[in-house]
This record gives C-alpha cells, structure tokens and sequence, in this order.
C-alpha cells in the first residue's frame, strides 16, 4: 500500500462513504507528574478539529489555548460534509472516529496519515504506555491490528461485558452471575427470559440487553466467541455460513425472538439502555465499563450494580473485544499537522485524558493513567477488579475495510428482520446475508483498487 502523499482523494474512491457513519474538564493532578511535550509545536496557529458535541466542550478549546498555545476551530462532525473536504483537498487537521470500524475503512482509502514518526518522537504519547486497545488503530494495508499507526482511542471499554441489576435477579429469585467467570451465552439467555415482566402481551421490563454496538462487530466478535472468522482471509466477504458464524447468528435471532430485550423488532423507546436500565426496566445491559459513568450518577442503582464478563460459547474460546476505541485522527492532506500532533498529545495525554480517566466514563488507552481510574467507594472498587480481570482476555477483532459500518448495518437489518419474527430459517438468512453483503464488499474493494 502506498504510503506517500497523493493529490485529492476522488470522489469515486468515496462512493462507500456516503454510508458510513464525555466531554472532560481539567483534572486534579493528585499528585502525579503530569508529562509534556518536548517535541513538535504549533503554537499561534490554528487546528480544525471534526467532533461530535460531546467531545469537546467550549472550557476545552480555551484550556487548549492556554496549554499549548494552539487555537481549535470545532466543525460538527458530519460524513457528507468530511467527504467533501476530503476530496477538496482542504480537510479538518484531526477527525472523530471510531477504531474498531473506521480505521481500516479509511486508512485503505489511503486518507489518513501514518502517525508512527510522530509517536516514536513523543514523550507524552510513548509506544510502550499505549493500552493494545490502541492497536484497533493500526492497519497494514491487509488487516487491521497491524502496521501503521493511524489513530487513537480517547478512552474503550470491553464491550461485550455486561451490567446486571442485582435487585432484579433478586425479585425473580435468579442467582447472580458471576463477575469474574463468564456466563455462557445459553446461561445468559436463560437468566434474560426468567427475568423480563411482561403485561397483556408487552414486554414490560427487559430481562436482558444484547445488541452490541452495531451489528458489524456484535456479529464478528460473536463468531470470534465461537472460535471462528466473520470474514475470509482476506477480507473481500463475509460467511455466515460456517458453523461459527451459524451458530452466532442463530443465537441472536433467539434472543430477539424471545423478545426479552431490545432488537431491530422490539425497539427501545428510549434509543439505548442507559435511561432503560437507570429506570429499573431493564435486568442486564450490555455495555462495557464505560456505562459505570452512569450508574454512578445514581448512589442507589451503583449499590445494586454489577458488571460482568463478556459471555463465552461453550467449547470456545474466551473472547472480550473492544466494539467501539473512538478517537481522532489526522487526514494525510492536512494542512497543519504538526500543530494537530501538538493538539492529538495533549487531548489524549495531557489534562484532558487525565479528567476522563477519574470519570469512569472509560478506561484510560494510556496504561500510566490507570490508577486515576475510581475507586473510592465500595463499588468502584467491585467494578475495577472485574474489570481488571477482564482486561486479560482483550484481542483486537479485524472487520473488512471494505464496507462501511452503516452499510453493513442496514444491510444486516433488512435481511434477518423475517427471521428475527421466525419467518425465515438460519440456513437460509445466512445465504441471503452472504449474497446481500458480499454484493456490497465487492464493491468496495474494486472502490478500494
């Protein structure tokens, strides 16, 4: 692949991204030594950065002035709008993503510049203090895990964990799981159907929440649980027709068949768990360590919550994924890049990794920020050790480069919908999913060259 600056991306090498698709304040040093650039400046110029609101608030962009001497211009974060300044040849100096599907999708379009040289020269941003979470931002022009360095996550959690409510399990007479060995993915379901209230007909309480983030990595990490590949070796299809990904797939079509949590058929009314599972409407949620920033919003439900391990297929391999890794990274045509480098340290660093660290809003991606993690109180505490113990079972899960995860998404839900109400057997979704998904692989990789 090759890695030299070119001239403006073509529009035709964007066809496939038209379908793709908190905030932290200063921090108490508490007593650590707070490292800082000695390496590439910038100071006086100014760096436009693409996020979501959330990711940076306006206190930020006047702490990054104060700190580093460089002005952030902020530009909502939208696809459309990045394409074109993509293919302008005027892009943001630093762009949102998300490592686990957007890393390999962009660097392959070859848009994104490698960040070694810049790494290997930082003392804020050292290669042996990344967390191997960071490695869902590498790709070697095949696979994903690998080679260059193209981004980095602010935070992560392993999201394939999952929170269970304690004062629910109770009410049902249900025994705890674990919060250190994992649940099989059966014992999971079971616990979900015995733990869901219905009234006339309607699921009132979800016995349990299994939707991952989006279904691009539920479905390859699921199949990775059952100690196999979504995709072929080199990534130009899928096939849920192996016996791993068969049985990954059939386990989700039972899960929202029994209509005990939410699904692309049984919708959420509030959009994600977190106000479902605050409201004690919902038994098990799964998300990683990073929706303990929530719960501990509210001492009562922190008391009663409990986060627990990735489940497990049984006879395969134990498997505990990182779904999301968002961050930033730096477009190759960018026009102020050692400024942006200066930006990328400190935000991911320096005081406002540092603020996110103590929020438990995610684990730190740099290994020296740990200990600022919560552990104050009781629950903190609980949390921390399995989560700690969790951390041993983390591996990067690859996906193609060459579909976007929005388009594997809408794919994905508009194919199994039948057989997500029984209308249609496993044997014969998986090869409609093969044939409607591997259509738009194809695609892809003769976009990709």
């Amino acid at each position: 692949m090759q890695t030299h600056a070119r001239a403006p991306v073509s529009r035709r090498r964007f066809l496939a991204l038209s379908a793709a698709g908190a905030a932290a304040g200063t921090a108490s040093l508490g007593g650590c030594a707070l490292q800082v650039s000695t390496g590439v400046g910038g100071s006086g110029e100014t760096v436009t950065m693409m996020v979501k609101a959330g990711d940076l608030t306006p206190d930020l962009v006047a702490q990054a002035k104060k700190e580093t001497g460089i002005t952030i211009k902020q530009v909502d974060y939208d696809i459309t709008k990045l394409i074109a300044m993509l293919t302008s040849g005027d892009p943001p100096d630093l762009v949102r993503g998300v490592g686990a599907v957007d890393a390999a999708y962009f660097a392959a379009r070859d848009v994104m510049q490698e960040l070694d040289t810049y790494f290997a020269g930082s003392s804020v941003l050292r290669l042996d203090d990344l967390d191997p979470v960071n490695d869902l931002w590498r790709y070697d022009g095949r696979s994903q895990g690998k080679g260059p360095r193209y981004g980095m996550a602010k935070d992560f959690s392993q999201d394939s964990m999952f929170w269970f409510d304690t004062a629910a399990f109770d009410k049902k007479g249900v025994g705890y799981p674990s919060e250190t060995e994992p649940v099989t993915f059966d014992e999971w379901l079971d616990n979900a159907r015995r733990l869901a209230q219905r009234s006339r007909g309607q699921t009132t309480v979800f016995g349990g929440s299994y939707n991952g983030l989006v279904k691009l990595t539920l479905m390859a990490t699921m199949t990775a649980s059952a100690g196999g590949s979504l995709f072929s070796d080199d990534f130009t299809q899928v096939d849920f027709t192996t016996p791993e990904a068969r049985r990954a797939l059939a386990w989700y079509l039972d899960y929202c068949k029994a209509e005990v949590g939410p699904s692309p058929v049984l919708p959420d009314p509030n959009g994600w768990d977190g106000p479902t599972y605050q409201a004690g409407r919902m038994a098990m949620s799964n998300n990683g360590y990073w929706m303990g920033g929530l719960i501990g919003t509210d001492a009562k439900l922190a008391q009663v919550s409990r986060l627990a391990p990735a489940p497990v297929f049984a006879g395969g391999p134990r498997v505990s994924a990182c779904q999301g890794g968002t961050g930033l990274w730096m477009p190759r045509k960018a026009h102020h890049k050692d400024a942006a480098w200066r930006v990328f340290e400190w935000f991911f660093g320096e005081a406002p990794a540092r603020a996110r660290a103590t929020s438990g809003w995610g684990i730190p991606s740099l290994k020296s920020l740990r200990p600022l993690m919560p552990a104050k109180e009781e629950y903190q505490r609980r949390t921390l050790k399995a989560q700690e113990n969790e951390l041993r079972h983390f591996s990067v899960i690859a996906v193609s480069p060459y579909i976007s995860v929005d388009a594997f998404e809408s794919l994905f839900n508009q194919v199994a919908t039948p057989a997500m109400h029984g209308a249609m057997s496993v044997g014969t979704l998986a090869g409609q999913l093969n044939s409607a998904i591997n259509k738009q692989l194809k695609r892809g990789k003769e976009q990709v060259g």
